[in-house]
């Protein structure tokens, strides 16, 4: 066989990905919202590649677990891992968790959760302004819950601490759920959640401002930060990694595909209903957005007194 035939079955080989069953792993259990986002891509893998996906799930200290384990696993392109920041840049600066940022090979960053600071519907906070009075009024007094600690929902808590001059006290639980009992509860003042929490609870909570850049389409009364005078954007973003042993070429065969789905109507009419907001972050723009991520992450570690390995 000559070497011009055995680079056209190469060829051939790669125009047809995917071939077969695509491993995608979840680094937490079922229920959250990476796993509602891959539930939505599901049917998209078989329009747009032509073939299912086996959605699985390895939970374990924030994902940590999973993404440790991640360059271990079979670098065929038919194994693929979700990933979110800003775990993987917080969770190996603090300490030791079995793998570094720069191991994890991101290929797709699809969607980010908005950060939305959120109040019963009958709180007496009923704007943004209203609660940094109440903040300023008595340093530390505001009780706000969010998930975990070094999480999305804390750093967002340490991010608009420090750019209003106020001084609120954090109180982490295990779980959106656990935050959302709370909050109803009445057992703290407000809470960092997601424009999806908001769309969830719906009437029951009132939202005083979201981390956007514009207001989003399925939240319209909710303001922006930037709106209400305070340059606050962010929130969890979410995407798919493969083994670093990965050919470049596969890889960006992967990112193709998860671009694709990205790209279809349906898919962001029903990431929009579930308070998601699509991005569009592929190999071509990867080290430009880690690198500007993980610097703003640095900044951040420093306001929750993370110390640096």
């Amino acid at each position: 066989m000559t070497v011009a035939s055995l680079c056209s079955i190469s060829l051939g080989a790669a125009a047809a990905y995917p071939e077969q069953t695509i491993n995608y792993i979840i680094p937490f259990g079922p229920g959250g919202e990476s796993d509602i986002a891959a539930r939505l891509q599901e049917p998209l893998f078989k329009k747009h590649g032509g073939q299912s996906v086996a959605i699985q799930y390895k939970a374990g200290a924030g994902g940590a677990a999973a993404w440790a384990q991640l360059n271990s696993m079979t670098a065929d392109g038919y194994t693929m891992m979700g990933t979110n920041l800003p775990h993987i840049v917080l969770q190996p600066m603090e300490k030791d968790v079995g793998y570094r940022t720069a191991e994890v090979t991101n290929v797709y960053w699809f969607h980010y959760t908005p950060d939305a600071l959120l109040v019963t519907a009958d709180s007496p906070y009923k704007t943004l302004a209203d609660y940094l009075a109440a903040a300023r009024k008595t340093p530390g007094g505001v009780i706000v819950g969010g998930t975990g600690t070094n999480s999305g929902n804390e750093l967002a808590k340490a991010r608009l601490d420090k750019l209003a001059g106020i001084k609120t006290t954090y109180i982490p639980f295990k779980g959106t759920g656990a935050v959302n009992t709370a909050l109803l509860g009445k057992q703290v003042a407000a809470s960092w959640g997601y424009t999806t929490v908001k769309l969830q609870l719906g009437d029951q909570v009132r939202c005083l401002a979201v981390a956007m850049e514009a207001r989003h389409p399925r939240m319209p009364d909710c303001p922006t930060f930037r709106e209400l005078g305070i340059d606050m954007v962010g929130g969890v973003y979410r995407g798919l990694a493969v083994p670093s042993s990965t050919p470049a070429a596969v890889q960006k065969q992967v990112a193709s595909l998860i671009g694709q789905i990205n790209k279809d109507p349906v898919f962001i009419e029903k990431m929009l209903d579930n308070g998601f907001t699509v991005v569009d972050v592929g190999p071509e723009q990867m080290k430009d957005f880690m690198d500007k991520m993980s610097k703003e992450y640095a900044e951040a570690a420093k306001d929750l007194g993370i110390k640096m390995q």
